[in-house]
């Protein structure tokens, strides 16, 4: 056994401990299979749900709603498809490649739509752009017409809500098209001047095609929270396969029924994902081609072109985050007197609720990352990215997939103690703050363990080897070297699960203790009731903590550009 140990891993000692290290090692294997059985609870469980009938139900979705799920469903993914790589791109190329006034600060500010979800913008426009908002109320009132009298696009529409989404989740790909344009060489721009290509040109034939992976993988990440979305479709009114999950489950009373219409949208995400996957493998292939090239030269715009690029950055970042984080503030002040008075019992609820779950993340994370450090294996390296597949499945697909074993389970242990003890358990686990916070954890995984794992592979193997000389064990290792040394990047994804735990919806609608609500969930009511005033304060409580993974961003897009400067 040694001697095929010995062929894997190199040429150590046969000591006594190197064997413990051995057995320590095989421990954080199995630590890594156990995480990853775990999160793939509610993939699992969805997925066996074909294998279950439903009855006529199907025939009766079929000839009423399935026909809009999908038709709704396929024009956010058409119309927020192009409204974000149009946006995107645009951005990118402008920003990156660009040098006008306010252009360094572009470069943080179309990041910072990423601070208000998707539903607050569909309930703050809609407030805004309705027939009985601020906008029409002005243009009837000071040009004498009547409702009626004028044509106004109607914002509670699925083009409505492909504006919204298009507007939360450009920066997506504007990030990751952004990242692409930086790590290409200036020697492929002179080879396209050389041969008499324009700017233009040399846009759409050298730059764009090598952009290229980095865009789909940006165009991946805000499909998957386009089909996620379920604030923005549910106000709206439009029906799509989230919406169809929530009411075929409560409305309908048909588990079974809502948990195939959520293996329908599974098996869609995980199209998407094996697309993100390649494009980010993609992704790395050309910054290992083009590293070795100078960065491309940044051009000056003068006269129309300089204003133009700043109006082109501009419109984005007021419609996306300075005019509804005004909107929303006047609203919080014309409403200071109605706001609701339980807030501090809500905000205590999502604090709470959210610090749990990024402590749990982050600590899973951790032992994940650790583990493929100690067994850098196909196996480990397998199981960790299938535990970190949360975060690209639909927070309702995760809580179908959570209820449906919970409540199995529930159900067992009280038949179990009805039949030998003559008395009910209840709902043990569905219905619990540990369901709603294991649906956390299963979502949100992945957002911990790619920057921890990042951070941790940046650490020198020699540590290591030196610590091991100086008799630590791995877990020693771990908590007096590594730990220490990952504080910023734990602190950092931390910070990301504590935010992102905030503004989730969907799971958190779906799978809640009763009478239990979190300040997502109360813009959501209040808002559905016509109150959005009553819910501002919430709502901008929000906000103001969804700012705190776009100062991160920012950070790290700017070290980016000073390492480019260094090279």
């Amino acid at each position: 056994m040694l001697k095929a140990l010995k062929n894997l891993t190199g040429n150590y000692s046969k000591t006594p401990s190197y064997s413990r290290n051995i057995s320590l090692s095989k421990k954080w294997a199995f630590i890594s299979g156990f995480i990853a059985l775990l999160v793939s609870i509610p993939i699992l469980s969805v997925l066996s749900s074909f294998f279950i009938s439903s009855g006529e139900i199907w025939s009766h979705l079929a000839s009423t709603v399935l026909s809009s799920y999908v038709i709704n469903s396929l024009i956010l993914i058409v119309g927020v498809s192009t409204g974000v790589i149009l946006i995107g791109v645009s951005l990118a190329w402008v920003i990156t490649m660009c040098s006008f006034p306010g252009q360094k600060y572009f470069e943080w500010a179309a990041v910072l739509p990423f601070s208000i979800p998707a539903y607050l913008l569909a309930y703050i426009y809609t407030d805004f752009l309705g027939i009985a908002g601020t906008f029409q109320s002005f243009i009837r009132g000071n040009f004498g017409l009547e409702i009626g009298d004028y044509f106004f696009p109607e914002i509670r529409s699925v083009w409505g809500a492909v504006l919204i989404m298009t507007l939360a989740f450009y920066p997506y790909v504007y990030m990751l098209a952004r990242s692409a344009f930086l790590n290409q060489s200036t020697s492929l721009f002179e080879a396209s001047r050389i041969m008499g290509y324009s700017s233009t040109q040399s846009f759409y034939k050298v730059a764009l095609p090598l952009a290229r992976p980095g865009i789909a993988a940006g165009l991946a990440l805000a499909l998957m929270e386009t089909l996620n979305d379920f604030g923005t479709v549910q106000y709206f009114g439009v029906q799509t396969f989230t919406t169809g999950i929530y009411r075929t489950w409560f409305g309908l009373g048909e588990r079974p029924t809502a948990a195939q219409l959520a293996g329908f949208l599974l098996l869609f995400i995980i199209v998407l994902l094996i697309v993100e996957r390649w494009s980010r493998s993609k992704i790395k292939d050309q910054v290992n081609v083009t590293a070795r090239f100078k960065r491309i030269q940044k051009f000056e715009l003068n006269g129309v072109k300089k204003y133009a690029a700043i109006v082109l950055c501009s419109i984005p970042v007021i419609l996306g985050f300075i005019l509804p984080v005004v909107l929303l503030i006047l609203m919080f002040l014309n409403n200071l007197d109605s706001v609701n008075t339980r807030f501090i019992i809500y905000a205590l609820n999502t604090l709470s609720v959210a610090a749990i779950a990024g402590v749990i993340t982050v600590s899973l994370a951790l032992l994940m990352a650790y583990s493929s450090r100690l067994n850098p294996t196909k196996l480990i390296r397998g199981l960790n990215q299938f535990g970190a597949l949360g975060y690209a499945i639909p927070g309702s697909v995760i809580a179908v997939g959570i209820l449906i074993p919970f409540g199995w389970l529930d159900n067992t242990i009280d038949s179990f103690a009805r039949s030998n003890f003559e008395t009910s358990t209840g709902l043990l686990l569905s219905g619990t703050l540990f369901a709603m916070i294991f649906a956390y954890v299963v979502r949100f995984l992945s957002v911990s363990y790619n920057g921890i794992h990042s951070s941790l592979q940046k650490i020198s193997s020699n540590v290591d080897e030196a610590s091991r000389g100086m008799g630590y064990n791995f877990t020693q290792i771990l908590r007096k070297i590594h730990i220490p040394i990952l504080s910023g990047s734990l602190v950092s994804a931390f910070l990301l699960v504590f935010v992102d735990v905030m503004k989730e919806l969907p799971a958190t609608i779906i799978i809640r203790p009763f009478n239990f609500d979190t300040l997502a969930v109360q813009v959501y009511r209040l808002a559905s009731d016509e109150r959005l005033g009553e819910s501002s304060g919430a709502a901008l409580a929000i906000v103001l903590v969804g700012i705190i993974p776009v100062i991160l961003l920012s950070k790290t897009i700017t070290k980016t550009r000073k390492t480019d400067k260094n090279l």
